[in-house]
C-alpha cells in the first residue's frame, strides 16, 4: 500500500461509509481501494460495494488485517433492488450512514457520431444513474443519522472535454459532466437536512486503468501536469478523507480539482 501514510488522526471515528466501486480486478491501487484504506485508518466503518466479489473480499481482508472494520456487498448500483439491499445491509450492520463515496464508473470510447448506443447507455447507467440511485437511497438514512457527506468522483474531461488521439469519449464526458450537475442539485436540495454533496474532479492520476497505456504515456501525463509530478490514487483519497470529515462541515456543492494544476493552465499557440 505504497502512498498511504500509516499515521491516523481519527478524522472519521464514529462514521459509517459506503464505498461504491471500491476494488478493481486489475493490479495496482485504484481510487476506490485507496479511499477505503484511508477511511478505515481514519476510523470509519465501511461497507465496500462492488460488482466483483473477489477483489472486494481481498480489499476487505487487507483492511481488517490493518485493524479496520469493513464488510462487503456485491451488487449492481444501476439496479434499484440491489441498491435497496445495499442500504438494508449497511443499516443492519452499523445502524447508521454518514458517508457515500461514489467511485463506480467506466470509460466509453466514441464520438457523438460514432459511439455505439449500448456503449452510451452503459456509461450513462453506471456513471450517472448509479450515482442517482445510491444517493436516492442513502440520503434518507443520512438524514436519520443527523446528516452526511456525499462524494462523487468525476473527471477533468467533464470540464475540459476529453480526447485520446483520434478517439473521442462523448458518453464518458457527458455522463461525468452530468455527475457534477447531480452533485450541485443534491447539495442545493439537502443542505438544510445537513447532507453535503461534493465532487472530486480528477486529473490524469496513475491508476490501474491508466497503467495499461505504458511508461511513455505515463511520463507524458506527468509532464502535462503544471506541478510536474505524478498524481496517484492516494492523492484523490486524501481529498475524499477531508470532504468526508467534519473539518469540511461548511463545504458543499463544490467541484474540487485534484489534477496537479491542469485546470489552471491554458496554453495558446504562438
Amino acid at each position: 500500500m505504497s502512498g498511504a501514510k500509516n499515521n491516523s488522526n481519527g478524522r472519521l471515528v464514529g462514521k459509517v461509509a459506503i464505498i461504491a466501486g471500491a476494488a478493481s480486478s486489475m493490479p495496482g491501487t485504484g481510487i476506490g481501494e485507496a479511499t477505503a484504506v484511508l477511511f478505515a485508518r481514519e476510523g470509519a466503518q465501511l461497507l465496500i460495494v462492488n460488482r466483483s466479489e473477489a477483489p472486494a473480499q481481498q480489499l476487505c481482508e487487507q483492511i481488517t488485517n490493518d485493524g479496520g472494520t469493513c464488510a462487503v456487498f456485491t451488487g449492481d448500483v444501476t439496479k434499484e433492488d440491489d441498491v435497496q439491499r445495499m442500504i438494508d445491509t449497511v443499516m443492519q450492520l452499523y445502524g447508521r450512514l454518514d458517508v457515500l463515496f461514489y467511485n463506480a464508473g467506466i470509460g466509453a470510447p466514441g464520438t457523438v457520431v460514432n459511439v455505439k448506443q449500448d456503449v452510451w447507455d452503459r456509461a450513462i447507467n453506471i456513471n450517472l444513474r448509479g450515482a442517482m440511485l445510491t444517493a436516492r437511497h442513502c440520503i434518507p438514512r443520512m438524514i436519520e443519522s443527523g446528516g452526511g457527506s456525499i462524494i462523487n468522483v468525476s473527471t477533468l474531461g467533464a470540464v475540459l472535454g476529453f480526447k485520446r488521439g483520434d478517439t473521442g469519449f462523448a458518453a464518458y464526458t457527458a455522463s461525468k459532466a452530468g455527475l457534477i450537475g447531480l452533485t450541485l442539485s443534491t447539495a442545493a436540495d439537502f443542505a438544510t437536512d445537513g447532507v453535503r454533496a461534493n465532487c472530486l474532479v480528477v486529473g490524469m492520476v496513475n491508476t490501474p486503468t491508466m497503467e495499461k497505456f505504458g511508461e511513455q504515456a505515463r511520463e507524458s501525463r506527468r509532464l502535462a501536469v503544471p506541478l510536474q509530478t505524478e498524481g496517484t490514487a492516494w492523492d484523490v483519497a486524501w481529498s475524499a478523507v477531508y470532504l468526508a470529515s467534519d473539518e469540511a462541515r461548511w463545504i458543499t456543492g463544490v467541484s474540487l480539482p485534484v489534477d496537479g494544476g491542469q485546470m489552471s493552465l491554458r496554453e495558446w499557440p504562438g
